[in-house]
């Protein structure tokens, strides 16, 4: 009678809303006055977002900019690596990376969050960059994505509900 019902955890990103963000932002960088002048410029490669500016102020306002965009087009800025600003040259630069996918550390940890704050029939396990969740009870099920809601090391959706 009672089947186990499973969802899985991951952490993706929309391509096109990412691009469509980083276009927004382009268009600010170009428009705005205090950016006139000093080299500001954000693109795009994959995986990589490169902010280029004068200044190492001025391209942590690049990267001010480029979040502001994301998070109005629903990104979450948890989904960016970025790392610390870097002279080259005359401009400063900062690189930003996308993470998709849960990494094994991140998902060793919300293995053992589950393991030891769920609800006692709930299972998990890791399977490539996703966790698969399981239960006899929906129920526990929802608790454990309301659980799993508080954790801040990544971005986490809920798919394959079954």
């Amino acid at each position: 009678m009672a089947s186990e019902s499973t969802f899985d955890v991951v952490s993706k990103v929309d391509k096109q809303e990412v691009a469509n963000a980083l276009h927004q932002a382009q268009k600010e960088i170009v428009q705005r006055y205090d950016f006139k002048g000093i080299g500001a410029e954000v693109d795009f490669s994959g995986e990589m977002i490169l902010m280029k500016a004068n200044s190492e102020e001025r391209v942590l306002a690049v990267l001010d900019v480029l979040q502001s965009k994301m998070i109005k087009r629903g990104i979450s800025l948890k989904s960016l690596d970025t790392g610390e600003p870097y002279a080259s040259g005359k401009e400063f630069r900062l690189e930003t990376t996308i993470k998709e996918g849960i990494a094994q550390d991140v998902a060793k940890k919300i293995n053992k969050l589950i393991r030891d704050e769920a609800p006692k029939g709930v299972k998990s396990t890791i399977q490539g960059d996703e966790l698969r969740v399981s239960s006899k009870s929906r129920d526990d099920l929802q608790a454990t994505m309301s659980l799993l809601k508080s954790f801040d090391e990544a971005d986490l959706q809920f798919v394959n509900m079954r």
